[in-house]
């Protein structure tokens, strides 16, 4: 029953779109930044959460999380969440990590992205950032932020903004 609460509670934390704030002017940031590249991908995504482990008298619980990403970006995502239940309806908080290796605007590599979510009393606020000096290949540099939006009829999309280094 804990693991179902637990779940049912990342997934509505996760369904807030959040604008994380506008990724930087690419033209804006001088020398360091020239032939800076700014990056705005869509599409939609499909995860799969499975409990890992779940501890009913404390109200935490781990979760495996894996994506496959599909639109503008396209990719998968593995990675973990750790959530904790407030007392009552409604209130809860989670944080995740999760690697995500993917190709878009003929740039492929990898990166990973850092999740804060809090929801109180149903009022819900999701940050997801990517991780600094994370990215491989054609992601090295990559500076950004995924918001995401759940329908209700369940369907997830994402919008991934950012910064990348000129090539």
């Amino acid at each position: 029953m804990r693991i179902t609460l637990a779940l049912g509670s990342a997934v509505v934390v996760l369904s807030l779109l959040v604008a994380a704030g506008p990724a930087p002017d690419a033209g804006s940031k001088g020398g360091a930044m020239k032939g800076a590249a700014y990056l705005h991908a869509e599409g939609s995504f499909e995860p799969k959460i499975a409990p890992l482990s779940d501890d009913a008298s404390s109200g935490l619980g781990r979760m495996s999380l894996r994506k496959t990403w599909r639109g503008q970006f396209e990719g998968t995502s593995q990675g973990e969440m750790l959530t904790a239940m407030g007392k009552g309806k409604g209130s809860g908080a989670y944080v995740a990590v999760e690697r995500v290796t993917g190709k878009t605007l003929g740039r492929q590599g990898s990166f990973s992205l850092v999740h804060r979510g809090v929801m109180t009393n149903g009022e819900q606020e999701l940050v997801i950032t990517v991780v600094p000096g994370s990215g491989t290949e054609g992601f090295e540099g990559f500076h950004g932020q995924v918001t995401i939006r759940i329908d209700p009829d369940g369907k997830h999309f994402y919008v991934l903004e950012g910064t990348l280094p000129g090539s």
